[in-house]
């Protein structure tokens, strides 16, 4: 009888491990399957699932700026005061085969509140820009690229000042929400180059770009400012552009450079050029606190800026902020 168990229980056995065997599927170990990766186990091989490929990559950047001075009884002198200054970069890109679509979004707000004045809180950074290129793949780095960019504000924005002989300070508007606007549609030659520290140049020539200079407030627009005929809301220009954008190019350890230049000449008067230029150098400290040094330069000369006397005439228009704070990339 014992025999008989002994038997039955190596007989079990040995088809348990023929049926798994079976299930295991031996195969040589010199032999792909649809092209998967094939993992080796001895003489076995496990099939693993493809990686799947992906086309999008998506994130941003948040900064958040403080600064608090408060004083009392303080012999120096001095005022209290409290600024803000906060921003954010949202990015979406995407790429697959020849086609190639990058869109970016940048929005930055700025306050300062000092207590012993007129107004006061009062803006010092504000500014939305949206830019979206399109491109197809003619060459390695040569693309084909269609380009929409838009830029505005988001609050109004006033010049303060005092008259002579007053002893109170006045504002005058001189900006609002797409007042102006800036939309530019271009379509042209876009040299594109990733290199292996994953900084990126961007170069794009359009012979066939149209401008759009948009003025939605109706003070601004009957008195003619950013160039719109007076009453008008709309000043449209066709002529030739140029930009240039760098990505996380490393200048140091840490220390990384972002950039873009854009510049606009109306065939009308071939040769007078608009700039816009923006630059961010960010000093990262570790993944939360970092300094950003951020310029931005600006010229066009149907923007007429008043001065202190009340006067108003063409200038260049510069605007730097030095930042140390909360960053969070995501």
């Amino acid at each position: 009888m014992r025999k008989n168990f002994l038997f039955a229980g190596i007989l079990f056995f040995l088809l348990s491990l023929s049926s798994w065997a079976q299930d295991r599927k031996i195969i040589p170990d010199t032999v792909l399957i649809d092209g998967d990766t094939l993992l080796m186990l001895g003489d076995s091989v496990l099939v693993q699932e493809p990686v799947k490929e992906i086309f999008w990559k998506t994130g941003g950047n948040y900064v958040l700026n403080i600064q608090q001075v408060t004083l009392s009884n303080w012999a120096a002198g001095g005022a209290s005061s409290f600024a803000l200054n906060s921003g954010v970069t949202l990015f979406a890109n995407y790429k697959k085969d020849t086609k190639v679509w990058d869109t970016q979004m940048t929005l930055n707000l700025g306050f300062n509140r000092q207590g012993d004045r007129e107004f006061e809180t009062r803006k010092t950074n504000d500014n939305f820009v949206f830019v979206s290129n399109y491109g197809r793949q003619l060459s390695k780095v040569m693309y084909l690229t269609t380009q929409l960019d838009a830029r505005t504000q988001l609050l109004a924005g006033y010049k303060y000042s005092r008259p002579p002989g007053s002893e109170v300070d006045v504002r005058t508007k001189i900006s609002d929400l797409l007042s102006p606007g800036y939309l530019q549609s271009s379509t042209g030659l876009n040299l594109r180059k990733t290199y292996e520290n994953k900084s990126r140049l961007s170069v794009i020539l359009s012979p066939f770009t149209g401008r759009f200079t948009i003025v939605m407030n109706d003070s601004l627009s009957n008195a003619g400012a950013f160039g719109v005929v007076p009453g008008e809301n709309v000043r449209a220009e066709a002529g030739m552009s140029f930009a240039v954008g760098v990505v996380d190019f490393v200048l140091m350890e840490n220390v990384t450079w972002k950039a873009d230049l854009n510049l606009f000449s109306n065939y009308e008067s071939f040769g007078n050029m608009v700039v816009n230029f923006n630059s961010i150098i960010r000093l990262k400290v570790n993944k939360f606190i970092s300094t950003r040094i951020e310029t931005a330069v600006i010229y066009d000369e149907e923007v007429f800026i008043q001065q202190d006397d009340g006067s108003s005439k063409q200038a260049v228009q510069l605007q730097n902020l030095i930042n140390f704070g909360v960053s969070l990339d995501f």
